[in-house]
Parts: structure tokens; C-alpha cells; sequence
């Protein structure tokens, strides 16, 4: 055994023990357990497959305890002076992150934790370490994650928000012999969308793809009440795969008087053969189109962006006929989960 800690009398380890019992601060008792393993005969070996810590922080608190027995164990940056690390610089570096390096001057668009330090260190003089700023922000819940590309709406901000009202409204007030829907399509692609997924140490997955990429294209519609989704499938994205939705509707829905589909502005949605389509159902389907570019407004791309998570991304199918049954399923299995009644009805 290292005999890098000194006897001690049965009566000091039993206060050593108590005090360790009645700690309350983590790093304190972490420190106190490193003596306790020590001084009960336990080497470094042992010590540190037992806590979890590395050998340089055994010794280093082994060396305080010899130095100055149980106080040399209290966290001694308690007499550093202030908290470089306030409320303040906390609420201002969450303020840092949500933006952009080029909003501060910098001509890097992306944060790294240099960057974030030599800009705080710009707005307040503080300057802490960056293994301090990486605790700091996972104490914030702040994470390094993929952004989501977006296109301004072109709209101004007043007549964006009308329009979505005015949606909003046509739900809360639907008659109960209307049905509204959320309109969208979906490609679909024989090439799999790389994802994010879990992997072991020393591994990276690999998806194997076809190499020439085969396309099918889904347009669904998402009941607003029920949330059950209607879907028809197609080779191309075009007016005649949406016509074939909306009479699959008219079809779903025969004793509702009125239709009202919401969707965006694609071009296929306003073309000739739609308008043809629009007369023929005498009024029974009305289309009601989003703002330009707000497809966050539009629920039903949450579930395709479930469809993409539980099918498409990093599937390994190998023919669009294979994938495009696994869709199926996802969607028939979907249906069954929204239209289960609920424990408390």
C-alpha cells in the first residue's frame, strides 16, 4: 500500500466518518471519501477505481491532508475573492449564445468557446477559463445542435399575424359539420437522410445506400380535430397528386358541408387544374393558405418530421417499394395511436 496518508487513531477515524455522514457539499464529500478509502488501508489503485477521480486528484488531496489534517480539505477558492461567475454574467452569456458571433463583431459565423470568452471578457472584464465557461454552459442547458435553415417571411409582421389569426380562429369556431385540415407534402427518398443516432466508443454506423436515388412523393392532410392523418402517394409533386388528395377528402368526409383545407403557397396548390377541381366540388372544399415561408405554423410537418425520424432517416431499405410499405405501416400505426381513447374519457 502507498503510504501516502498518516496513521490516524481509531477515534479520528471515526470523526472523519462523521463528517463525512453529514456533508452536504459534492466536491466536499468526494474529498472526504478519498481519505476515508486512504486512511482504511485502500491504495490509489483502488481509490480511484472505487470513486471514479484521477490518481493526480488523490494525491493532491492527500498532500493537503498531511499538510493540514481535516481543514486542509474545505474548498480553500471559497477565500478567492467575489464570483467571477454571477447571476449576471450567467444572464448575459444566455443572451451571447442565442445569437450569432457576426451580431458581436466577429467574422465567424458559428460560437466556439474561445469566441464565447474573449466576448465576454469584451462586455464585462471577466475573463474566466474555458473548462469553467463549458460548466457554465451546462448549467444553462446550452447545447451544440444542428440549425434549422429558415427563409424570412416576406409578409410584414402585422399581416403575417392577421392571416395566422384568422386561421386560428376558423379552428376554434369549425361548426361541427366542418372539417379542417393541415395540407403538406413529403418526398421521399431511396437514398437515406443521414441522422443523428447513438453510438459506442470507437464506432461510427454506417448506412448502406443504393447509390442511384429512386424519389415517390406523399401528400397528406392532418385532421385538425383528430389529428388522424389522410395521405395519397405519387410519382411526381405536382397539381394532379394534391387534386387526388382533395377528393380523397370529399371521399373521407361525405357528410361534412364544408372542407376547409389549410396549406402554403406552393405552386401546385393554385394551379388551373386546382381551380377545375375547386368548381366541380360545389364549395364543398375551400383552401385557406398560410403566410409565405411559416411552415412551423403548419402542424403537420411535426409528423413528417416523425415520419423522417421513425422510417426514412438511415433506413436501409433497398428498393422504394420496401420503404415506401414501412411508411405505411408507420402512418396505419400512427392513426391506431391518435384515435385510441383515452384512460380518462
Amino acid at each position: 500500500m502507498e503510504a501516502i496518508v498518516p496513521e490516524l487513531r481509531w477515534c479520528d477515524k471515526e470523526r472523519l466518518l462523521n463528517e463525512l455522514r453529514c456533508c452536504v457539499d459534492a466536491r466536499q464529500k468526494i474529498r472526504l471519501l478519498v481519505i476515508v478509502n486512504l486512511v482504511h488501508g485502500r491504495d490509489v489503485r483502488v481509490t480511484v477505481a472505487a470513486l471514479q477521480v484521477s490518481r493526480s486528484m488523490v494525491y493532491r488531496v492527500a498532500a493537503r491532508f498531511r499538510k493540514h489534517g481535516a481543514a486542509g480539505l474545505v474548498d480553500g477558492r471559497r477565500k478567492n475573492g467575489r464570483r467571477k461567475v454571477t447571476d449576471k454574467y450567467r444572464s448575459l452569456l444566455y443572451g451571447v449564445v442565442k445569437s450569432s458571433p457576426l451580431d458581436h463583431g466577429w467574422q465567424r459565423p458559428t460560437w466556439t468557446r474561445v469566441l464565447l470568452v474573449a466576448t465576454m471578457f469584451m462586455k464585462t472584464r471577466v475573463k474566466i477559463h474555458v473548462a469553467t465557461l463549458s460548466l457554465v454552459l451546462h448549467r444553462l442547458g446550452a447545447r451544440r445542435g444542428r440549425p434549422k435553415p429558415t427563409v424570412a417571411c416576406p409578409w410584414p409582421e402585422s399581416r403575417r399575424r392577421r392571416r395566422l389569426a384568422e386561421i386560428r380562429r376558423l379552428i376554434a369556431q369549425l361548426p361541427a359539420n366542418e372539417v379542417a385540415v393541415y395540407e403538406d407534402e413529403i418526398d421521399i427518398h431511396l437514398n437515406p437522410k443521414i441522422g443523428w443516432d447513438w453510438m459506442v466508443r470507437g464506432q461510427q454506423k454506417q448506412v448502406p445506400t443504393p447509390g442511384k436515388n429512386v424519389k415517390r412523393y406523399l401528400a397528406g392532410a392532418r385532421d385538425a380535430r383528430t389529428r388522424r392523418l389522410i395521405w395519397v402517394e405519387g410519382d411526381h409533386k405536382t397539381s394532379e397528386l394534391f387534386v387526388r388528395l382533395l377528393w380523397k377528402l370529399v371521399r373521407q368526409y361525405r357528410d361534412a358541408k364544408v372542407i376547409h383545407v389549410i396549406l402554403d403557397n406552393y405552386k401546385i396548390h393554385s394551379s388551373s387544374l386546382v381551380a377545375t377541381s375547386l368548381r366541380s366540388a360545389d364549395g364543398k372544399i375551400q383552401l385557406h393558405f398560410l403566410p409565405p415561408y411559416c411552415p412551423d405554423d403548419n402542424p403537420i410537418e411535426r409528423d413528417w418530421e416523425d415520419l423522417h425520424a421513425n422510417v426514412t432517416r438511415n433506413h436501409r431499405c433497398t428498393t422504394i417499394e420496401q420503404l415506401l410499405e414501412n411508411i405505411r405501416w408507420y402512418l396505419v400505426q400512427r392513426n391506431r395511436t391518435v384515435n385510441r381513447p383515452s384512460l380518462a374519457a
